[in-house]
């Protein structure tokens, strides 16, 4: 008996053996696939969120775009408005010294104005600081300088050598913030001189 219990035992733990080894081998294969599958959703998640980051950048950059087109647009109308206001204002200047079609002169010159008017204010809604205090400065000047065309036009007889001397103040006084006003606005667009 002693002999047959030794080889039942020797049985017992040779199936024991084997069934262990393929529990250890099941277990084994099991950690193996969760690894792999932790490994693959973490693969996964890394690649959402660098689509994400790609997907973020790409929005930033497209706003980006967006809203240098939109300050290049409205630079180029404030810039059109602003110039079209001086030569409105050098016009009804002559118009005032030959007293000829006074009447058109001014009212173009008042159309620049409302023109020029409504393009600033669109661009203090759009411009960085740097260009909107040369845009305000600009305007003052162009304010300034048309308020005293209005004085001189009452009576232009009286005026006369004021209004003969407006085209040149014009160039002096108005003509250089305008410069300075589009070279901020190149600056700010990034157009090199």
């Amino acid at each position: 008996m002693d002999a047959s219990w030794t080889a039942l035992l020797i049985a017992l733990v040779g199936v024991a053996g084997t069934l262990g080894a393929a529990l250890l081998t099941q277990s084994r294969a099991d950690r193996t696939k969760r690894m792999e599958l932790q490994a693959a959703a973490e693969q996964r998640r890394e690649e959402r969120a660098h689509a994400a980051e790609l997907l973020r950048v790409e929005q930033a950059r497209q706003a980006q775009q967006e809203s240098l087109e939109r300050r290049r647009t409205c630079y180029i109308t404030l810039n059109t408005a602003a110039r079209q206001y001086v030569t409105s204002m050098t016009n009804h200047v002559h118009a005032l010294l030959r007293g000829e079609d006074v009447v058109t002169s001014l009212e173009k010159l008042e159309t620049a104005r409302l023109t020029y008017r409504d393009s600033h204010s669109e661009s203090q809604m759009i411009v960085p600081d740097a260009v909107a205090r040369t845009a305000g400065e600009a305007k003052r000047r162009l304010n300034a300088t048309y308020g005293k065309l209005r004085d001189y036009a009452t009576d232009p007889s009286t005026y006369a050598e004021e209004l003969a001397a407006m085209e040149a103040r014009l160039h002096e006084e108005v003509w250089p913030y305008l410069r300075a006003m589009k070279r901020s606005m190149r600056t700010d667009l990034g157009v090199d001189d």
